[in-house]
């Protein structure tokens, strides 16, 4: 899954990845976004401008906002069975920029979650493959949220946990928000799990764990416990 990323890089840096993009106001750098928390996202009805979404997927058909907390992440390999998901996928598909996402190993009875920050080589910002959606309260407020999708672990990710967010290839940021591109075949093509000799890993603070708290401190290097893998030790 993913439950916590970062996005410290700034608007020029963001634009490097998706030129032409329009930034407009930026927050600054995040060290620990949460779920309900407002979110960068590139929506394809408006794929010139970052807009900031809500992150929890709220159905436009949905009763009850709440589902929301239950659906910060879709599984890729169920999108098309889920109702929540089988539309959006179709026609509302979604960019969520970000620079770095935790993930938490399985807990060992009597000992704590170490968290695990995974970013790529050379520091620069991605874009995970989200899809998003328009609610509408009885009082009539209307709100964007958004999910993550989420794929198998690659190599580096499977020593902490089974599942990662799906970080888009350059080849696939255009394609994911093209209007043309339906077939789920050819969707499901970039769904796939991020090539771990791209990335690298290391054990960070346990402050991540309190969304409440957002400074450079999150990504502090810890020594990594001996359970993890070679490729996931201190690093700068």
């Amino acid at each position: 899954m993913c439950g916590r990323f970062t996005l410290r890089a700034g608007p020029d840096e963001v634009a490097e990845v998706l030129p032409g993009l329009q930034v407009g106001a930026w927050p600054g750098p995040r060290y620990n976004i949460a779920p309900s928390q407002p979110v960068p996202t590139v929506l394809n009805e408006n794929p010139q401008v970052l807009t900031w979404t809500r992150w929890g997927l709220i159905p436009a058909w949905a009763k009850d906002p709440q589902i929301g907390n239950r659906l910060i992440n879709a599984r890729a390999e169920t999108l098309l069975e889920k109702p929540s998901f089988r539309g959006p996928l179709l026609r509302r598909r979604c960019l969520i920029v970000a620079d770095g996402f935790y993930e938490w190993p399985k807990k060992a009875e009597g000992k704590p979650r170490t968290p695990v920050y995974f970013r790529l080589k050379g520091h620069h910002p991605f874009v995970f493959a989200g899809l998003w959606d328009r609610w509408q309260d009885p009082g009539g407020e209307v709100l964007t949220t958004c999910t993550i999708i989420t794929t198998e672990a690659n190599e580096l990710v499977a020593v902490v946990h089974d599942r990662m967010p799906v970080i888009l290839r350059p080849e696939w940021v255009e394609r994911w928000l093209a209007p043309d591109v339906r077939d789920p075949e050819t969707l499901m093509e970039a769904l796939k799990p991020y090539p771990a000799e791209a990335m690298e890993a290391y054990p960070v603070s346990r402050l991540v764990n309190d969304p409440r708290v957002d400074s450079p401190e999150c990504i502090r290097p810890v020594a990594s416990p001996g359970r993890m893998g070679s490729g996931i030790r201190p690093s700068l």
